[in-house]
């Protein structure tokens, strides 16, 4: 019974981490109970997950509530291919609300992250999502202070305007 019991809550805690090598190995025999050593390496994120992938914004939170945009709102509309966004060795660039963009950026320690000022081009907007304004997304960028992965999005945390922002990507 208490091997059944250990393997069901070594099951549980090794299905909540990331492991790369993982080995439990127990004898207990009946009456007896023995303390059992369980060395479990953990899979840290890396920026390079985040680098050299085309990231689509699909949710944007402002002091932890949901705003309206949802991308999946904007499908059929012509809005699919905006608020982009991807990271290379120095710069982040992307697609806003018509216009293409970039930024040089800096990745710290803690999955800490400095977007510095976002240069645009200036096509003119015939149509723009009301949700969302291409400004305020620049503006959540260049606010950027953390990053971190998150059931395969990447989450961008923020603040604008004494605001609080989150912004959701997803591959």
């Amino acid at each position: 019974m208490k091997k059944a019991a250990l393997a069901i809550l070594v099951g549980i805690f090794l299905m909540g981490c990331k492991s790369t090598e993982t080995s439990v190995t127990a004898e207990v025999e009946p009456g007896q109970e023995r303390e059992v050593k369980i060395e479990v390496e953990i899979e840290t994120v890396k920026f390079s997950n985040v680098s050299d992938k085309d990231w689509k914004l699909i949710e944007v939170y402002i002091n932890g509530s949901i705003t309206r945009y949802d991308r999946s709102s904007l499908s059929g509309s012509g809005f699919t291919d905006l608020f982009t966004l991807r990271f290379d060795a120095e710069f982040i660039g992307g697609r806003g609300a018509p216009n293409r963009y970039n930024a040089p950026y800096t990745a710290g320690e803690d999955r800490a992250i400095t977007i510095e000022l976002v240069r645009a081009n200036q096509m003119a907007m015939i149509e723009e999502p009301l949700t969302l304004r291409e400004y305020d997304y620049f503006r959540y960028l260049q606010g950027a202070y953390s990053w971190d992965i998150t059931d395969e999005k990447l989450e961008i945390n923020s603040s604008y305007n004494n605001n609080e922002i989150r912004l959701v990507f997803s591959l």
